[in-house]
């Protein structure tokens, strides 16, 4: 096992065992193998520096690189962006521990040495995030590798395995070029990845979410804190931004349309469906501290008369977010509010036991001119996962979430 910082600097010698140069930077390819060093540069002074390849070493060592070739077999060196550079790129710089779920500094990379062809490839397997990285580049040219190593033996080691390292390039045409997917971050909760994003500069976090499918980009933004969401959203291509906007919930997506500038609120609207955009409209227009500027226009509701199994059809057979599903609303013959079934009971009851005998007491709801005020209390009194808001008529238009209502509480903590 090497320190890529063993091998930085180290002596490099031909076949012949002719003195070449120093051991300046070291390449991966990404596009080619992930995790080799697939290049050497050698500098030599005021000569042009030399570039050996992975399959020209035959022996690598703390502070000695030995080649395989003479010195006239390698190339000159010309800059290559979709090369990532040990030195350059990675060290002393900010990753994402996608296992860990945190931002994390770069102080060593731990090299395994692997022989193939006769050669001697090295391999990144881990990186080191803590005080025996750090404590290595401090001593570094200061005292003998051994010394360095035998002082890091003392100390505990922090480290992260190459895969799960998630690296952050600001620049779009240098992502594309070295490859730098975000695949892992779409996997981890939005929550986790909204902390990430908040740690980040302005820069690295347009690369996210740049990078990120839309629903995952909704998803975490729908996390991340507001002032951070504005300044993210408000730099976005209009059709980017309508894209991910698209994707939240509509009392989501009408709260941050109306923290935009009314120009850029503007674009965004134009860019989506119209169905979409109609329904953020419609919530637009309600006080954001009401119970229309708290709710949400997708809910399900069905008749009262229905059966258990109809409405299971049902639900199976259309585009129902389930895990928003908390309660069906019922309507009677006059589409007016008459009850909520909650999922669990739902769930319980026989195939053909109607809905309007499943429904929960009492009957409440809201207009949704009502103070968040009402709102907070009629979740505390009822002990309720969900409010219905009725318009003058008494007919369902929207339904408050438990999860709303904590988002609420808290940012006024």
């Amino acid at each position: 096992m090497l320190h890529a910082t063993e091998v930085l600097g180290a002596q490099a010698y031909d076949a012949q065992g002719n003195f070449v140069g120093r051991v300046r930077e070291l390449f991966l390819d990404p596009a080619d193998q992930p995790n080799r060093v697939a290049r050497f540069l050698l500098e030599r002074g005021k000569y042009q520096p030399l570039v050996a390849r992975h399959d020209q070493v035959g022996f690598v060592a703390a502070g000695m690189l030995r080649l395989t070739v003479g010195e006239k077999s390698l190339e000159e060196y010309k800059p290559n962006e979709a090369w990532l550079a040990v030195q350059k790129d990675l060290l002393d710089q900010q990753i994402i521990d996608t296992l860990g779920r945190k931002v994390v500094r770069v102080n060593d990379l731990d090299m395994a040495d692997q022989r193939t062809n006769g050669n001697v490839e090295l391999r990144v397997t881990q990186v080191d995030v803590g005080l025996t990285g750090a404590v290595g580049r401090l001593l570094q040219g200061m005292v003998s590798h051994s010394l360095i190593r035998r002082f890091q033996q003392k100390l505990p080691a922090r480290m992260i395995r190459w895969e799960f390292v998630n690296l952050v390039e600001a620049d779009p045409m240098r992502r594309v070029k070295l490859r730098v997917t975000h695949q892992r971050l779409a996997h981890l909760h939005p929550a986790d990845l909204a902390d990430i994003l908040e740690q980040l500069s302005t820069e690295e976090r347009h690369a996210i979410i740049d990078s990120l499918d839309e629903e995952s980009a909704a998803d975490t933004l729908s996390e991340i804190d507001s002032r951070l969401r504005l300044q993210i959203v408000e730099k976005l291509d209009p059709e980017k931004a309508a894209g991910i906007i698209e994707e939240m919930q509509p009392d989501e997506a009408a709260d941050l349309l109306a923290e935009l500038t009314p120009e850029n609120s503007r674009k965004v609207l134009e860019e989506m469906p119209s169905e979409e955009a109609r329904d953020v409209r419609e919530l637009l227009k309600f006080d954001e501290k009401s119970a229309g500027g708290m709710m949400t226009t997708q809910f399900v509701f069905v008749g009262e008369s229905a059966t258990r199994e109809e409405v299971l059809a049902w639900i199976r057979d259309n585009d129902v977010d389930v895990e928003r599903l908390d309660e069906v609303f019922l309507v009677d013959t006059d589409a007016k509010f008459s009850g909520a079934v909650p999922v669990g009971r739902f769930l319980l009851a026989a195939p053909d036991q109607t809905m309007a005998s499943l429904t929960r007491d009492p009957l409440v709801s809201v207009h949704p001119d009502a103070s968040e005020k009402e709102v907070f209390q009629l979740f505390d009194k009822y002990d309720l996962k969900v409010l219905a808001v009725v318009d003058d008529m008494g007919c369902p238009v929207g339904m408050v979430n438990v999860d709303d209502v904590v988002t609420r509480l808290v940012a006024r903590l």
